[in-house]
């Protein structure tokens, strides 16, 4: 694979209208900014000196120049070019664009020579190309070079490829496990596995606008804007809105026209259905990927599949001799594993409700499970000491075994399928590359920890701790950034999750606790919390503190297709469906037309 460094996103998920390395024509201002465009010349018209409501009306201008040609609005965007006299971009900014993209290594690295740093701009020397203060020139080289590498390669010019390994990529760099992975590629047979491999999609994909993407943020934005920057600060005025708003529960991205705010009246705090088919206590519940259906587990030895939204019962899994204490979906939604304490993990057919396999007995209780992003393996944890994690096909077979010398007591996966993290039933959490299967890291919280689970945006780690405390970790700065108090979580698994519309809550159970009150002659006993906590994840403010499960409610799951809905269960027995008022009411409507 790539280095980490070596991936950035190609123009922020926008498609490009043709292949990367073909001539193609061009407005002077094009639909692509940084990737197609050439400066607007010539205008002669006096700018205005004045600022724009207080912003540097030369800013506002270019980025209004390249918004217009993102969108495809080239003559628009080429009038305000020259009745403003501002220019996109200098036309040496222009032709290293375009050698980076045509694929003219040689011409893009002499432009780059002849760069200046941001901080000396007032060079003479300099041809115009402007790097930003902490640009790296040599690992930009190093990144052109790379390009160069790889392509010659898709050609199968292998020769040519091997000089320029060992004679340009590595005098530039001296990380000998990225070189030795480069020269690993020579070895491929097929273009195919070469991009396999490298995780790279050739010449005529999208890698060159990815490398030139990777450039640009070497490079001073005062000549070379940042791609589609007008939309990114739109996107960042929106989230803003977003994260001011206490009660976001909208899963339509908020207008331009006015200032965000969602009625309270929207927020899922009212207790709209309750779920009695299960005998004892129920542990756990988690919606489908697809938002279609929940699965609920417990004490009680089945595991149930409900229907959603109307809540009625699809299937009844019944092969189990002991509680179930985890359930995962498939990412497709197609299979379901069962984690029981009878020390087996059992697949299922979600269709059909029939078990597929039934994997081989482990030395201790199976306790979690999560499915890798193809849907055709999953991982189970157990509290096994050696064989504790432990990944298995579809057809249950083992597939890979991590000899972990600790316990396993819950499992979350990223959605970009990069990390593994599994608590120990103790007070560390250890970190894997899924991909490599290593162990990247470990962290020593200091508290017992129960539940794991990882954002939809594969950043965030959420744990909780059995403290009363849910805390909020970066994965990748390997440290925490918020904290959510006011639950109770002493014995039990409790377990937090993310949910919301944009994921902007963190919503947990809480366990049961006795409170003793003494009076003159007697003693009253008394039972409380088993509380539902919903915090806004941004300030950890807690929103919303609703009556759970009396003793304990154990488990909640946002649905990820409705943010005014989620799901709760706990020690009564019950599977408690919270949403508002108008769900309420569409759910009855929608009863009696099925009656």
């Amino acid at each position: 694979m790539l280095a980490d460094s070596d991936r950035a996103a190609a123009s922020n998920g926008t498609s490009r209208p043709y292949a990367n390395g073909k001539s193609h024509p061009r407005s002077s201002v094009t639909a692509t900014t940084n990737g197609t465009s050439k400066a607007v010349n010539g205008s002669s018209k006096a700018r205005p000196t004045d600022t724009y409501l207080g912003h540097d009306r030369e800013e506002v201008t270019r980025l209004l120049i390249q918004a217009l040609s993102d969108m495809g609005y080239h003559s628009a965007a080429q009038s305000v070019s020259q009745e403003s006299g501002f220019e996109l971009e200098s036309p040496m900014v222009a032709a290293f664009r375009n050698a980076i993209l045509e694929g003219n290594w040689a011409e893009a690295e002499h432009l780059l020579s002849g760069a200046v740093v941001s901080s000396d701009r007032g060079s003479e020397n300099g041809n115009g190309l402007v790097l930003a203060n902490n640009a790296d020139r040599q690992m930009m080289r190093f990144w052109i070079r790379q390009q160069k590498f790889l392509e010659l390669l898709e050609q199968r010019e292998t020769g040519r490829a091997l000089v320029v390994l060992r004679t340009e990529l590595t005098p530039l760099y001296q990380d000998t496990q990225k070189l030795h992975f480069l020269s690993s590629l020579l070895m491929c047979q097929k273009a195919e596995d070469l991009k396999s491999k490298a995780e790279w999609d050739g010449a005529f994909g999208e890698s060159r606008h990815i490398l030139l993407s990777q450039l640009s943020r070497c490079i001073s934005p005062s000549v070379m804007l940042p791609e589609h920057r007008l939309a990114m600060l739109l996107h960042q005025v929106k989230a803003n809105q977003i994260g001011r708003c206490l009660w976001h529960s909208s899963a339509i991205s908020p207008s331009l026209y006015a200032d965000h705010i969602c009625d309270r009246r929207q927020f899922p705090t009212e207790n709209v259905l309750e779920l009695d088919e299960h005998e004892e206590q129920v542990w756990q519940v988690v919606f489908s990927h697809d938002g279609t259906k929940l699965a609920s587990c417990g004490q009680g030895k089945q595991v149930i599949i409900w229907d959603v939204p109307s809540f009625k019962p699809l299937h009844f899994l019944k092969d189990h001799d002991d509680g179930v204490g985890n359930v995962a979906w498939s990412w497709d939604d197609s299979m379901l594993v069962t984690c029981c304490q009878d020390r087996h993990a059992r697949l299922w057919d979600v269709e059909t409700g029939a078990c597929l396999q039934k994997l081989e007995r482990c030395q201790e209780p199976v306790t979690s499970c999560v499915w890798a992003t193809d849907s055709q393996t999953f991982v189970t944890g157990a509290l096994d000491k050696t064989h504790g994690l432990i990944q298995w096909n579809i057809r249950g077979e083992k597939v890979y075994d991590w000899n972990t010398p600790h316990r396993v007591e819950d499992l979350a996966i990223s959605p970009d399928g990069h990390w593994l993290v599994a608590s120990d039933g103790g007070t560390n959490i250890h970190v894997y590359n899924f991909v490599t299967h290593e162990l990247e890291y470990q962290m020593d919280l200091q508290v017992r920890l129960t539940s794991v689970s990882i954002s939809q945006n594969s950043r965030y780690l959420l744990v909780n701790h059995n403290n009363g405390i849910a805390q909020l970790i970066d994965l990748i700065r390997r440290e925490p950034v918020q904290s959510y108090t006011g639950f109770t979580s002493e014995k039990y698994m409790i377990r937090s999750a993310f949910g919301g519309a944009d994921e902007s809550f963190v919503i947990s159970g809480s366990e049961g606790r006795h409170l003793l009150n003494m009076h003159v002659g007697s003693q009253l006993t008394l039972l409380i919390d088993g509380s539902i906590n919903i915090w806004h994840k941004a300030t950890a403010q807690l929103v919303e503190k609703l009556n759970g499960h009396i003793p304990g409610c154990n488990s909640v799951s946002w649905s990820p297709t409705d943010p005014c809905l989620f799901a709760s269960c706990g020690d009564d027995g019950k599977i408690k469906i919270w949403s508002n008022n108008d769900w309420r009411r569409a759910h009855r409507e929608a009863n009696r037309s099925a009656d």
